[in-house]
């Protein structure tokens, strides 16, 4: 079955703590059921929030220490689509010509294919 988002989309969390921000997913894992998604310019995205960096100690190669941002990860579920700064569910028609597409449901708007047309057989004589 399908997924209705996949790596380099943009991403609106729609339930937990996160719930609201939208960032971009780095990586799917598909056996675990999980999407870990990377926040663009976010250290603390609110109070009641994990930090979404980590604090690194001062080292030998590092001396000044710093931090690092983190790729948090999320059930599927709990991740949707962003289409015009919402989110959207995902429906996959497949068009006349066999090709299915990912298809926002609020807008109607293409969001990738999934396959491409199939190749008609050539006709026996």
């Amino acid at each position: 079955m399908p997924r209705h988002v996949r790596k380099g989309d943009n991403v609106i969390v729609t339930a937990g703590n996160f719930r609201g921000a939208v960032g971009e997913i780095v990586r799917v894992d598909g056996d675990n059921e999980r999407v870990f998604v990377k926040f663009p310019n976010a250290v603390y995205d609110g109070v009641k929030r994990k930090p979404l960096v980590k604090t690194l100690k001062p080292t030998r190669v590092n001396p000044q220490g710093g931090q690092v941002a983190l790729d948090r990860s999320f059930h599927l579920s709990n991740v949707s689509p962003v289409v015009d700064g919402k989110a959207s569910r995902v429906r996959f028609p497949v068009k006349n010509d066999g090709s299915k597409a990912r298809v926002a449901v609020k807008s109607g708007k293409e969001l990738s294919l999934v396959r491409g047309p199939k190749a008609r057989a050539p006709k026996k004589a």
